[in-house]
């Protein structure tokens, strides 16, 4: 470590008093006043879940913070102003891993402060504070003295170990993680959504530190022995899980938006020239947000805090005016930043801005609403910056998470959109693609059937009804609705509260005098049960057009329909990709389709070959329709087409055993996209568009991961070129590169990469070398990667990336080996990730053992912390059930071809 802080520091004894200023600022929503809030405190309703007795509210919280960075712990004390609504003869509060060293508890206006003795329940994370005497309904002030720990995992407040950019030696900052039920490691507190309340923090941090909280610094005091007290301004009135601190050696690069809001990106000491883009995306989104919402951003200040390092379960955190995301989705690194990752710097900040919105301004009153915080930011992040990026084809690109919800969301194991969220191994595992992906799609559907415009008056509506307040699903349709969208309750409703994937058929499509008849029939998809008897229905907004005629806008509300519509030509159900089912043709509508599949827009396309392939591999049709649809696209189609093309090409590559179907595919593969590649060269050029430079990406590693030679030699070559020149492979093409040299290997290629990620400046190219180990095909090289991923030498979370990686192509020699050695593992994954590692280490497995195994493993852990890994195991048996038909179905095709 660059520095080390004085063992042993411990809070100061009395708490400061802070004012209680709101920085009201000329903004179209003012944040309230203390009084106001005050005015209209009452016991949290039963409509809102709670682990909390209901007896008692926090209005403001003074926290106090010494951090000893080296000695991995802090002290601290916090004073909670809070109403008593009732008499009790305790105060709950929730906490986890705090030592409670005194705490009382004084009335206000006066009289004797009253000594509370605490006890602590671990597994309910609660505090109890007991009075000698029953506690009066009131207002009081809760003084709390603590200690706490330092994690080395993203939770709570933790340190992050990384090499000084400049020379390499390990340096450490600090950071917190409060989603979901974390701010409790760092605060006692009311630490549950709906216990919103105004902060004051203040901290002490080496005097050369930079310390980033939620709002400006307000005054910075010497403390005269190498370290100065930092106190932040007052926070608005906010949920426990969105306050922030950080402190390390750090730079900001700042400069004020349109809007008058200072946007700044904080890093390392010695990143700052990689800020630029992400500071200046965040200065052109926020005044879009400004207009979009109807309401401006009510803090002075914004920052995005570049965390280092990375995290396998989330990227980044919409901690109110302090994101913090991750540095490889942060900042640009000319050396290191691939085209892929440069539009995710992008659309990652967009998300987290919409947040600010979303889930901080207007927050869900409980876990089981957290898509209005997920859904809607991935659904604002997709349309700001398809607005800012024209060029990117980014609604196509959409397809695919749609697709992945619907992957889960086709599994008996999956959830409805609104859910069932109680326990804290809930809340973590609540973070999904159907919170996600699904919770967008739905939102996409809504939003077009409602009408644009109509749309966004409700969200004004909803956001100026509930500006620092807490809301549920039902709160947002009646706002809709207010604003003239007819229908959006029934139908958001019946997609948000029952789970599934419904089934459009098309028996019949047939054309007479300009017009073409279409009759349909409603199911279920579904990758467990392909018989169609499902009862569920839904109303579904399908959007029909035929050839040249207008899309037309239709409800369907029952299980079979018929429909006529303008023109003839290839009849489109969901028409633009808008939709959240899936479409069966029948077989004169898909010939149809296909015989006009050269002349629809590119998003059209993807989405028919995505909806054909899914449905062949499930068993639906035979997946010759799945592979026509894939052959049908051009290979000098759009860039963002092709590329996602080339990308299922690779996937069914990965399904074949190697055999002859499986060179074939790869040949047919490189016969098409090779000319594509070998046009582009293997150097970007200057000027290009990113969609060009992505989509050389994309074929290397897509052509590369398949085999083809040429690929692959040039792979070799370029890698071993590292030897002698450590920047040999420097720029945006870096990672493919070393991705496709790393899953072909050697033991002495091995040992290079090992060597290159001990001697990386920068923890972002080291993390890179770290997970390349465990892309290795050999199994005796996957096998030193586990030995590595728990020697001590790589950090805990490129360890548990490289388990992870290893997983890839040789699953269960992952799984026995964390079997094996699950206390070393243990502390390499956050406990809030322990159930999705599991899941994720068998994602590729097709043993037909592992399915008593994992049946076995999931009755010896607790209910609530299985949905993963049956998850996984429910994708084993459809694995198991389904790849011979798969294998024999594409061998065919290729026969044929």
């Amino acid at each position: 470590m660059r520095r080390k802080l004085r063992a042993g520091v411990t809070t100061a004894a009395a708490v400061l008093a802070f004012m209680l200023c709101q920085n009201a600022s000329a903004r179209d929503v003012a944040m309230p006043s203390i009084s106001a809030e005050n005015a209209k405190l009452a016991p949290l309703p039963e409509t809102i879940p709670s682990s909390l007795p209901r007896s008692a509210r926090p209005l403001h919280y003074t926290i106090q913070l010494v951090p000893d960075a080296a000695s991995l712990s802090f002290g601290a004390s916090v004073g909670i102003d809070l109403q008593v609504f009732e008499a009790t003869p305790s105060l709950t509060l929730n906490g986890n891993g705090l030592t409670v060293t005194a705490a009382t508890l004084l009335p206000e206006g006066g009289g004797a402060p009253i000594t509370l003795t605490p006890s602590a329940d671990a597994e309910a994370q609660t505090l109890t504070f007991a009075a000698p005497e029953t506690i009066a309904a009131g207002r009081y002030r809760l003084d709390i003295a603590y200690t706490g720990p330092i994690g080395t995992q993203a939770a709570g407040l933790f340190a992050l170990d990384y090499p000084d950019p400049a020379t390499g030696k390990d340096v450490r900052g600090l950071f917190t993680q409060f989603e979901a039920p974390d701010a409790r490691r760092f605060v006692p507190s009311f630490d549950e959504p709906s216990y919103k309340a105004t902060f004051d923090l203040s901290a002490v941090v080496p005097t050369s530190d930079m310390a980033i909280g939620n709002m400006p610094v307000a005054r910075s005091e010497d403390l005269g022995n190498g370290t100065k007290r930092v106190t932040f301004e007052t926070t608005p009135r906010m949920s426990s899980y969105l306050l922030f601190f950080a402190s390390g050696d750090f730079e900001r690069s700042a400069i004020t938006a349109a809007d008058g809001v200072e946007t700044g990106i904080v890093g390392p000491t010695g990143t700052g020239a990689q800020m630029t883009y992400a500071r200046d995306s965040m200065a052109e989104l926020l005044p879009y947000f400004d207009d979009y919402f109807g309401v401006r951003f009510p803090l002075p200040k914004l920052d995005n805090v570049a965390a280092p390092g990375a995290s396998q379960f989330f990227s980044a955190m919409e901690n109110w005016g302090a994101i913090m995301t991750f540095q490889r989705l942060l900042l640009l690194d000319p050396k290191l930043t691939s085209p892929g990752l440069k539009q995710g710097i992008y659309s990652v900040e967009a998300h987290e801005m919409a947040h600010q919105w979303f889930g901080d301004l207007v927050t869900m009153g409980w876990w089981d609403d957290l898509w209005l915080n997920e859904g809607f930011a991935s659904w604002m992040a997709a349309k700001a910056t398809d607005h800012f990026n024209p060029k990117w084809n980014w609604l196509l690109g959409q397809i695919d998470g749609r697709e992945g919800a619907m992957s889960q969301d086709a599994l008996a194991t999956t959830h409805p959109v609104v859910q069932h969220v109680r326990t804290v191994a809930e809340m973590e595992q609540a973070f999904d693609g159907i919170t996600y992906q699904k919770g967008q799609a739905v939102i996409t559907m809504l939003e077009h059937y409602a009408g644009p415009d109509t749309w966004r008056d409700g969200l004004r509506r909803y956001m100026k009804a509930h500006a620092f307040a807490n809301t549920q699903s039902k709160d947002l349709w009646s706002a809709i609705e207010q604003a003239g969208g007819t229908d959006i309750n029934r139908i958001a409703q019946a997609f948000t509260t029952q789970p599934g994937v419904p089934l459009v058929r098309v028996t019949s499509a047939t054309c007479a005098a300009g017009k073409t008849t279409l009759e349909l029939a409603q199911g279920e998809f579904s990758l467990e049960d392909t018989s169609g008897t499902s009862a569920q229905t839904w109303p579904i907004p399908l959007l029909l057009s035929a050839g040249e005629g207008e899309p037309v806008q239709h409800l369907m509300t029952g299980k079979t329909d018929r429909v006529t519509i303008a023109g003839c030509g290839p009849a489109l159900v969901n028409s633009g990709q808008l939709g959240y089912y899936r479409t069966l043709y029948g077989a004169q509508a898909l010939g149809g389709v296909l015989d006009g599949f050269a002349g629809l827009s590119a998003i059209d396309q993807y989405g028919l070959v995505r909806d054909n392939l899914a449905l062949a591999m499930a068993g639906y049709q035979d997946l010759a329709v799945g592979m026509d649809f894939i052959a049908a696209v051009p290979a000098d189609s759009d860039p963002v087409l092709a590329g996602n093309v080339a990308s299922l090409y690779a996937a069914l590559h990965e399904i074949l055993e190697e055999d002859g179907a499986k060179a074939q595919l790869r040949d047919l593969a490189s016969a098409t996209y090779g000319p594509r590649l070998a046009a582009l060269g293997f150097e970007a050029r200057e000027g290009e568009d990113l969609t060009d430079t992505a989509l050389r990406s994309e074929l290397i590693r897509d052509l590369g991961g398949m085999g083809d030679p040429a690929v692959v030699t040039e792979a070799r070559s370029r890698f071993q070129a590292l030897a002698t020149n450590p920047d040999a492979l420097d720029g945006p093409l870096k990672s493919t590169w070393l991705a496709v040299a790393a899953a072909n290997a050697s033991p002495e290629d091995w040992d290079l990469m090992k060597s290159l990620a001990e001697k990386a400046n920068s923890i972002v190219e080291r993390q890179l070398y770290y997970a390349a180990l465990g892309e290795a095909k050999d199994e005796a090289l996957a096998q030193r990667t586990l030995d590595l991923a728990i020697s001590g030498t790589p950090d805990a979370t490129s360890g548990a990336q490289m388990i992870v990686a290893v997983a890839g192509l040789h699953p269960d020699l992952a799984w026995s080996f964390v079997r094996g050695h699950e206390d070393a593992v243990e502390t390499l994954v956050s406990s809030s990730g322990r159930a999705r590692f599991q899941a994720r280490l068998v994602r590729a497995s097709t043993n037909p053992e592992m399915v008593g195994t994992l049946e076995d493993y999931i009755a010896g852990i607790p209910a609530d912390q299985a949905k993963p890994v049956s998850e996984a195991l429910a994708r084993l048996k459809v694995r198991l059930r389904d790849r011979p038909r798969q294998r024999a179905q594409i061998a065919a095709w290729l026969q044929a071809r």
